[in-house]
């Protein structure tokens, strides 16, 4: 449940905001329809290809560097933590909300198109996380600093177009996206309190998250660090059993609702077909959902990504391809399943009719908790306020992460934090008070154009990222023939890459050779 702003609404003429938003929104849908998703996707079939299918060649060796990251952070952040980090921005309410999108305007078979996506996605999540571990730089707390603008300034040598993707992706996740977090906050506990008979105001809701946010935002990326490596993990473990539980359930169902998915992908089953009809509403919708809720390619993980530390930049690459796996193969589809599970999704209803537009718009609020309740009964709303809660809250976490980076790239590793601290808690007030859709629909150009800039980076870069994955693919072969005792990359004359890294990050250590022999 949601307010606008009086100051707001007192400014503006009547109706002026709600065309404005009404611009933006159609703007947005056909730059993400008509041009972005189909970029994301070549690129990433072109690192695919380029890599030689990393992300399954190699699958086996992601999950065993997950799992093996969590120690050797030398007072820094680990890569664990950095995955998590990256995993809590990935994993919010997009998860919960976009998939039933997805399925209520191109049916069940835009599921398919999201694994597509997903898969492809995970090529382009490697090779941008790696990039951002080859540039980055120290920084003052001890942890590192890293990301497109670091690795546009120092592989490309354009600090203005480094500069520029700092500002928009501050603003989007220093701001824009904060807000939205909080907006979903407040209207799931506003929503259920007042279908018990209770309510509560917004404003108090703010009060609170905002308390409990600054003590955390304060103490920097550490804190952060520790919070998201618990809290990140928990939240997609919890949901996933949720939905093992509604599985085994109607366990008999399953193959129905995998036929239905592949069915409705290439339009072969007109009552499989969303609101748009047939295979292109599939895709579409499952491309757009898929690839912003995974983030491979938009240029917001590798700021995380960057803040490891590691032997190897390929080891973060691997650990934020698995986070693409993690977010979409496992979290969109339970959400996917719970919602075609329940029984209350209806895909004969769900054809083009004159209300097929408030029907999408009231899924995005209600038909995944909808559908929990419906198999789980009543008590269950208050566990998918919980998980929606966990949900949006370590993205609120997560989002502070990137924003601190990219003002510590426009102003310097020493620079002051607090103003950004505060934004971010105006932000997380803003957002539980106000109506966000013109906020929402402009970070999402602002998005879009973030997108934009790092899609021409890594593919230009593209060849230092290829270089690392070769070096360690060949120290991979002699650690296991017993040649040597640990993988560690040089970046100064090493025969793999294309020149010698800038910076003291990766250069050769004292008792150890610059080149191998």
């Amino acid at each position: 449940m949601t307010h606008p702003v009086p100051a707001l609404t007192a400014v503006l003429p009547t109706g002026a905001l709600d065309d404005a938003t009404k611009t933006l929104g159609d703007i947005s849908d056909q730059f993400y329809a008509g041009f972005l998703a189909w970029a994301l996707i070549t690129v990433g079939l072109y690192f695919t290809i380029r890599s030689r299918a990393v992300q399954f060649r190699l699958f086996p060796e992601m999950v065993r560097t997950v799992f093996g990251s969590r120690g050797n952070a030398e007072g820094g952040i680990s890569s664990f933590q950095a995955f998590t980090i990256g995993l809590a921005s990935r994993v919010g309410t997009g998860n919960i909300v976009g998939v039933a999108i997805a399925i209520t305007l191109g049916g069940p078979g835009a599921i398919f198109w999201m694994w597509v996506v997903a898969l492809v996605g995970m090529a382009t999540g490697f090779i941008e996380s790696t990039l951002a571990q080859m540039f980055k730089v120290p920084a003052a707390d001890g942890t590192f600093r890293g990301g497109p603008a670091y690795y546009i300034t120092r592989g490309l040598g354009s600090r203005a177009w480094g500069s520029v993707f700092a500002v928009v992706i501050t603003f989007v996740f220093g701001f824009a996206y904060e807000a939205t977090q909080a907006n979903t906050i407040a209207g799931q506990i506003g929503g259920l309190l007042e279908s018990r008979g209770h309510s509560v105001e917004p404003w108090i809701i703010g009060a609170v998250l905002v308390a409990l946010t600054a003590p955390i935002v304060f103490k920097g990326i550490k804190r952060v660090a520790h919070v998201a490596e618990w809290m990140a993990p928990i939240m997609a473990l919890i949901y996933a059993l949720l939905a093992i539980v509604i599985l085994v359930l109607h366990a008999t169902a399953i193959p129905g609702t995998f036929k239905a998915i592949f069915e409705g992908a290439f339009g072969l089953n007109a009552t499989f077909a969303g609101i748009s009809g047939g295979l292109y509403a599939a895709a579409i919708n499952g491309i757009k959902r898929g690839l912003f809720s995974n983030e491979a390619g938009e240029g917001s993980v590798p700021n995380a990504a960057a803040t490891a530390t590691t032997s190897h930049p390929v080891k973060q690459g691997f650990i934020q391809s698995m986070g693409v796996f993690v977010d979409t193969i496992i979290v969109c589809t339970a959400t996917a399943l719970i919602v075609m599970l329940s029984g209350l999704y209806d895909s004969a209803a769900n054809l083009a009719s004159p209300e097929a537009v408030e029907a999408a718009d009231a899924a995005k609020k209600t038909l995944t908790s909808d559908s929990v309740a419906h198999v789980l009964g009543d008590w269950s709303q208050y566990l998918m306020v919980v998980i929606i809660f966990v949900f949006a809250y370590s993205s609120l976490l997560g989002n502070y992460t990137y924003a601190e980076i990219n003002v510590d790239f426009l102003r310097g590793s020493r620079s002051n934090h607090t103003w950004l601290r505060l934004m971010i808690l105006v932000a997380t007030f803003v957002g539980a008070v106000a109506s966000l859709d013109f906020v929402w629909n402009l970070s999402d150009l602002a998005m879009g154009a973030m997108a934009v800039i790092n899609i021409v980076a890594i593919t230009l870069l593209g060849k230092w990222a290829f270089g690392a994955l070769r070096d360690w693919e060949a120290q991979n072969r002699e650690l296991r023939a017993g040649q040597r005792d640990e993988i560690r990359f040089v970046g100064e004359n090493n025969p793999y890459l294309p020149g010698d890294l800038p910076g003291e990050v990766w250069a050769p250590r004292e008792e150890e050779p610059a080149t191998r022999a």
